[in-house]
């Protein structure tokens, strides 16, 4: 099976879950790493699954990733599944914490399966894990989101410590769960 693993990163969070997707997924197929300014629509049909992953951009896919996604063919060959980095807290969160992560990361969920919907893509599911904001997210987070000086100390301890080690484990294990549904 070939396999291609496509990412867009700023900080190196999505390149890292990137890489774990990809070395489970050479230990038993033929598999490409590639940065999503490196491919086209066209070459993703030489794939028998594809791998898109992105940052959480201002509530979706980053611009380059998105781009690549409404831009896949209709009823292409390929299979597609979906993985991205947030800033925000994990979705098995409580709460406020549960409703911060529909409100900052649900639309990256959305669109993976708006477009696969629309474009009949057979779209395999997606795995997410936290990464380390970037200063200036940092400083929109702390200004915005988590403003309690406390719960700020908490917070960007917790977050700058992802993608974890366990992170990297469960992106294996979603692979090999992909690929075995392929």
């Amino acid at each position: 099976m070939r396999v291609l693993v496509a990412y867009y990163s700023e900080t190196g969070n999505t390149e890292k879950v990137a890489r774990a997707i990809y070395e489970e997924a050479s230990e038993e197929h033929e598999a490409d790493l590639k940065r999503v300014d490196e491919i086209t629509t066209d070459t993703l049909n030489e794939y028998d699954v594809v791998f898109l992953g992105s940052a959480c951009h201002s509530t979706d896919l980053a611009s380059p990733a998105k781009r690549i996604l409404v831009a896949l063919p209709n009823s292409p060959r390929f299979k597609l599944a979906g993985f991205f980095t947030h800033a925000t807290y994990t979705s098995k969160g409580s709460g406020s914490q549960h409703m911060l992560f529909n409100r900052w990361v649900s639309n990256c969920i959305m669109s993976f399966q708006e477009v696969s919907k629309e474009k009949q893509i057979d779209f395999k599911g997606y795995f997410s894990c936290q990464g380390a904001p970037s200063p200036p997210i940092q400083d929109f987070i702390k200004r915005e989101i988590v403003t309690s000086p406390d719960k700020w100390k908490e917070y960007i301890e917790e977050v700058m410590k992802h993608p974890t080690p366990e992170d990297l484990q469960k992106a294996g294990e979603f692979t090999r769960k992909i690929l075995s549904q392929a």
